[in-house]
C-alpha cells in the first residue's frame, strides 16, 4: 500500500534521515511500512505526531512514548541501538529542511489531520523555577527524582539501596554482590580503619555509610538534600543500631562547617552541582578533609554534546544535571588543591548495573505502575533502556577518582604501592 498513512510517513522520514528507516512504522489506521525484521514504532493516534510537530526530536518522542501515544513492538533496546547507529553514521545531518521540505511536511500534516492545539506535556516533567543551582532550586531538582517515594526505589534497587554503578568482579555475580564489592572497593581506596571519621557528600539512602560503619568501624556523617533519602537512611541506621556512630543530615554541601574528616566520599553527586558551582564543591572537599586525607569521587562523564544528558533526562529525570569530560573534573579538583592519585574507568560496569535495574523494573512492572502510574513507569523504562545504551556506546562514562590533600610539605600519606 504505497499511499498508506504509514508509507507516506516513512517516505518523508527517510528524506529527513537521508537513508532507509532502521525501524518499521505502524500507524493508527493499521498500515505498516519499513523492514520486517526490525522493532516497530507504533503511532497509536495523531496526537503522537502532534507532539513531534510542536517539540521536534527527542523531547517530542519522549512525550509521545511516556504518554502511550507512541509505543514500540519488539525490543526497545534494539530499536534505540538501530536509530543511534544511524545518527552516529551522520546520515541525518546530510539533509537540511528547506522551504520545499517544510511545505511538504505541512501538506502531509494537513492531509493526516495532525494540526491542532499543542498537547499538554505530561505531569512527570520537571518544572523548576528560581536561579540555577541556588539552594532552593537544587532542592527542588533533587526532590523531583529522589523524593518520588522510597517504596519505588526499594522495588528497583538491591537491598543496600545503592543507586550508582556497581562493580562486577565475575559474570555470575548478582547486583547485590556487585554493589557490595563496589562499596568495599571505595572503603579500601580510602584506607578506612576503625575510629576514622568519614564524610559522605550526597549519601543517598546510606549504603556506603552502613557498609563503612559495619565492616570498617568508622564514625561517619552523611549529607543529602533529599527528605526521603534522609528518612530512610536514619531508619536503617536505627534498625542496625548504628545511630551512635553514624549521623545523617538533610544538608547541602555548601552548608558544611565541621572540622576536617579523615576521609571523604562523594558517589555520583558531583553531576548535580553544575559547572559554575563545581569549583566551590571541589574547594569544600579540600577544606573538609584533613591534610593527608583521601577523597574518593565516583562520577559520570560526558563529552561536549548534551552535558545535561539530553532533553529527556533534563526534563524527566535529573533537571539541571551537568556532566563533563573526566579531564575537566580532574582540573577542578587539582585547582582546589587536591592531588589526583588514581582514575578508575568503570563504564562497562554501569551497563550491567542499569540492565539489572531494567530487568527488575519489568519483573515488578505491575507494582511500579500501582505506585507511580503507567506514565511514570514508562518514564523509568525509557530512562533505563536509554541509559544502558549510552554507557554501552561510550556516549557516557563513569569513573572513580581517588585524590588526596597533601600537607604543607607536600606529603600525601599515600602508599607508594596500591593497597586495594
Amino acid at each position: 500500500m504505497p499511499n498508506s498513512t504509514a508509507h507516506r510517513l516513512a517516505s518523508f522520514a527517510e528524506k529527513l534521515l537521508g537513508g532507509q528507516l532502521p525501524v518499521a512504522l505502524r500507524t493508527w489506521d493499521g498500515t505498516r511500512a519499513g523492514p520486517v525484521d526490525a522493532p516497530t514504532v507504533v503511532l497509536r493516534n495523531r496526537r503522537a505526531l502532534r507532539r513531534l510537530l510542536y517539540a521536534p526530536g527527542e523531547l517530542g518522542l519522549a512525550r509521545a512514548y511516556v504518554t502511550g501515544d507512541l509505543d514500540v513492538d519488539g525490543d526497545l533496546t534494539d530499536g534505540f541501538r538501530r536509530i543511534w547507529a544511524l545518527t552516529r553514521a551522520g546520515e541525518p545531518k546530510r539533509v537540511k529542511l528547506g522551504p520545499r521540505e517544510w511545505a511538504e511536511a505541512g501538506s502531509l500534516a494537513a492531509r493526516l489531520g495532525v494540526f491542532g492545539l499543542p498537547p499538554k506535556p505530561p505531569a512527570e516533567e520537571a518544572r523548576l523555577s528560581g536561579k540555577l543551582h541556588s539552594l532552593r532550586r537544587d532542592r527542588s531538582a533533587i526532590a523531583h527524582h529522589y523524593d518520588s517515594g522510597n517504596a519505588l526505589f526499594q522495588l528497583l534497587l538491591d537491598e543496600s539501596m545503592a543507586y550508582s554503578s556497581a562493580y562486577f568482579t565475575s559474570a555470575s555475580q548478582s547486583l547485590g554482590e556487585a554493589q557490595h564489592d563496589k562499596l568495599e572497593m571505595i572503603c579500601r581506596k580510602l584506607g578506612l580503619r576503625p575510629g576514622m571519621r568519614l564524610l559522605d557528600v550526597g549519601c543517598g539512602w546510606g549504603s556506603l555509610l552502613v557498609h563503612a560503619a559495619k565492616h570498617h568501624g568508622v564514625h561517619a556523617v552523611g549529607v543529602t538534600i533529599s527528605a526521603e533519602q534522609a528518612q530512610h537512611a536514619r531508619g536503617r541506621l536505627a534498625q542496625l543500631d548504628l545511630e551512635e556512630r553514624v549521623e545523617v543530615r538533610r544538608q547541602d554541601y555548601r552548608e558544611l562547617a565541621d572540622e576536617p574528616f579523615d576521609a571523604i566520599a562523594s558517589v555520583e553527586m558531583g553531576e548535580h552541582v553544575g559547572e559554575v558551582n563545581y569549583p566551590a564543591y571541589a574547594a569544600t572537599l579540600h577544606r573538609m578533609v584533613r591534610p593527608g586525607g583521601r577523597v574518593l569521587l565516583q562520577q559520570m562523564s560526558r563529552g561536549a554534546v548534551a552535558p545535561g544528558g539530553g532533553a529527556f533526562i533534563e526534563r524527566y529525570i535529573a533537571p539541571d544535571m551537568t556532566m563533563r569530560p573526566v579531564g575537566r573534573t580532574l582540573d577542578h579538583l587539582e585547582s582546589a588543591g587536591l592531588e589526583i592519585r588514581d582514575v578508575h574507568a568503570m563504564r562497562e560496569h554501569y551497563v550491567w548495573t542499569v540492565r539489572a535495574w531494567a530487568e527488575t523494573l519489568e519483573r515488578n512492572w505491575a507494582d511500579v505502575v500501582a505506585l507511580i502510574g503507567e506514565t511514570g513507569a514508562r518514564v523509568w523504562r525509557l530512562y533505563l533502556v536509554g541509559g544502558a545504551l549510552a554507557f554501552e556506546e561510550n556516549r557516557m562514562g563513569v569513573d572513580q577518582i581517588l585524590a588526596v590533600r597533601p600537607d604543607e610539605h607536600g606529603v600525601s600519606g599515600m602508599p607508594a604501592r596500591r593497597e586495594w
